[in-house]
């Protein structure tokens, strides 16, 4: 017999497997991984959200720094960082804990959480002094970069321990 004679057609190779509609599998996994993505990124939004008052208290520490250096107005500048830091423990501790503090214990509680004292010290001290020196009175250099050095650490340093 002759091949050529032979009715037969070419082999038929089924379509392609379509990617779509996906199986019941995928749709498990996407659902899975979208959930870990919302998860993750609302914790990063409580963690962003923790620590905007530092941020915001750090950046408001340079612009007071920087106040300084242009006015040299020590009392403005002694009561601008104290009232800074009592807000900026405030969004961090209870009201009732920090609310009432005035001098040593003031400065002790500022001290906690911190790997050295600091306000216990010469230069936290001096967050005391500041605010009732003359107005005329020119603060060293020295003098400023330890008392923005102490309150930039307890700023950057979160309250309990908490990072």
């Amino acid at each position: 017999m002759d091949p050529e004679q032979i009715p037969l057609r070419d082999l038929h190779l089924p379509e392609a497997i379509s990617w779509w509609p996906l199986a019941p599998g995928w749709w498990i996994v996407i659902a899975f991984v979208a959930g870990v993505l919302f998860y993750l990124f609302r914790l990063y939004l409580k963690t962003r959200a923790r620590g905007a008052a530092r941020r915001h208290a750090l950046r408001q520490l340079n612009e007071l720094t920087v106040a300084f250096e242009q006015h040299r107005d020590t009392v403005a500048f002694s009561s601008g960082v104290s009232e800074l830091l009592r807000r900026t423990m405030l969004a961090y501790a209870p009201r009732q804990d920090v609310a009432g503090l005035t001098g040593d214990a003031w400065l002790e509680w500022l001290d906690r959480d911190l790997d050295q004292p600091l306000f216990m010290s010469d230069a936290g001290r001096k967050l005391l002094e500041l605010p009732y020196r003359r107005p005329d009175d020119d603060l060293s250099a020295f003098e400023l970069l330890d008392v923005v050095a102490a309150v930039r650490q307890r700023l950057a340093t979160p309250v309990g321990g908490r990072r």
